[in-house]
């Protein structure tokens, strides 16, 4: 088989991620719990074999490790932990305490070793990445919450806490494989009384982006939220390109000033194939509002006409679309849907019990618990994409839940040296041994 490159390795992988933890918690001089025999990036790195082995819930990872069995040997040596993992209780104190942000360089780093290996050359797009932001919810309880939570008070006097998040992945029309940055919080401040929202979030999230990759040349994709004159500002002030999806009610003098239009002020295109017909509309140095100083943008309009429906799509955008690129534009701007299908979907679906409940805690922990969930989603699309044994023990189980399984049974019954070794043998397992009766002859 031909040798994986070791930096997309899963232990070079960790041993990248451990490293980048250790400098988060001497920059944000987080302490040490005195006495104890487990540290903090011990407990770190015991939350991300968690969600790597997907274990459907924190405590069956604690009665799972709490032993010094195989399972707990294995856990130890691929983590590189200096103890047995923390049981569920200590593990959610201690995480309680670490401010999130200590995985967001983990993240940048794997990221830009995707770049420098040239593993995102086919992700460019029209000169550009495509990434794309949504939000969604991670937690929601009619009693359980913290002060971080959000609230939503209903007519009936009930509430409802919930956290979310704002989601961020590299995408591209072509190919399946999505690459997740570090997620923003969605959620109140401590002392807050206003609940945060994903037009701040994104605002966050842009600064800390354009901070973390300050040359890479991005395009953002987002929906309807996203497109107002503040954010699109934002985004040109950080040198970020935009394709965001229009809703003609949110934007009634945009709507009125294209159907003002004439024929002659539009370009347009209409291409028909077995499936249906296909029309665009391009219109550029479009005024997003009234006023004389409003932000002027382009324009494009697809609308996708079938034997059984008639769908349109609207987005502005600061590209250079023409009548030669806006099939491909439009490709763009539809892959925006997968951080929703090829991210959200599969960690609500494929094993990673996105939506579960690891913890709550009074302060970082469902925060800490959702990013160590989201790295551990994005080492697995690395080692898809390029990790030769990972890709062939897949092949032979066929899907992810299954590989999970598998991985999960392995550490009970193998001591394993390495991640390769354990792929190797899911993908070769050696030969069935005959186990004598106990009961005799």
């Amino acid at each position: 088989m031909q040798e994986t490159s070791k930096y997309f390795r899963h232990d070079e992988l960790l041993r990248v991620v451990r490293v980048e933890f250790e400098k988060g918690l001497k920059r944000q001089k987080s302490p040490e719990v005195k006495g104890s025999l487990f540290s903090n990036v011990d407990c770190l790195m015991s939350g991300l074999a968690l969600f790597t082995f997907k274990f459907p819930s924190l405590l069956q990872f604690d009665e799972a490790t709490r032993e010094e069995g195989v399972l707990g040997k294995n856990i130890k040596t691929l983590f590189e932990l200096n103890h047995s993992a923390p049981s569920d209780t200590y593990m959610r104190e201690r995480l309680d305490a670490i401010d999130f942000a200590v995985s967001r360089t983990a993240f940048t780093k794997i990221f830009g070793l995707l770049q420098r290996s040239h593993l995102l050359d086919h992700f460019q797009f029209m000169g550009r990445y495509l990434i794309s932001l949504d939000g969604t919810g991670v937690f929601s309880s009619s009693s359980v919450h913290c002060s971080n939570c959000c609230v939503k008070e209903h007519r009936n006097g009930s509430k409802t806490y919930y956290h979310q998040i704002l989601g961020a992945a590299l995408v591209h029309p072509d190919q399946k494989v999505v690459y997740p940055l570090a997620p923003e919080p969605i959620m109140k401040e401590d002392g807050n009384q206003k609940n945060d929202c994903e037009r701040n979030a994104t605002k966050r999230w842009v600064q800390d982006f354009k901070r973390e990759h300050p040359h890479l040349k991005a395009t953002i994709l987002a929906d309807g939220l996203a497109c107002n004159e503040p954010l699109i500002r934002l985004l040109r002030e950080n040198n970020l390109s935009y394709i965001l999806v229009c809703k003609e009610g949110d934007h009634t003098y945009l709507k009125d000033w294209i159907e003002a239009l004439g024929p002659e002020d539009m370009v347009q295109k209409q291409t028909v194939s077995s499936k249906g017909t296909y029309a665009y509309s391009l219109m550029k140095d479009v005024p997003l509002k009234d006023g004389p100083n409003t932000l002027r943008t382009t324009v494009v309009s697809f609308q996708e006409t079938t034997p059984t429906s008639t769908r349109k799509w609207l987005w502005v955008t600061d590209l250079d679309v023409t009548l030669a690129n806006v099939e491909e534009f439009t490709k763009g701007a539809r892959s925006r849907w997968k951080i929703e299908n090829e991210t959200f979907n599969t960690l609500k679906n494929q094993g990673y019990q996105f939506e579960h409940n690891f913890g709550h805690g009074n302060k970082y922990l469902h925060r800490v618990l959702t990013s160590l969930m989201m790295l551990a989603f994005f080492i697995d699309q690395c080692l898809q994409s390029v990790n030769k044994r990972f890709q062939a023990a897949l092949e032979r189980l066929g899907r992810k839940r299954a590989l999970w399984d598998r991985m999960r049974n392995s550490i009970f019954h193998w001591i394993l040296p390495d991640f390769e070794t354990l792929y190797h043998l899911i993908a070769h397992p050696p030969p069935a041994t005959n186990v004598p009766s106990i009961l005799g002859a």
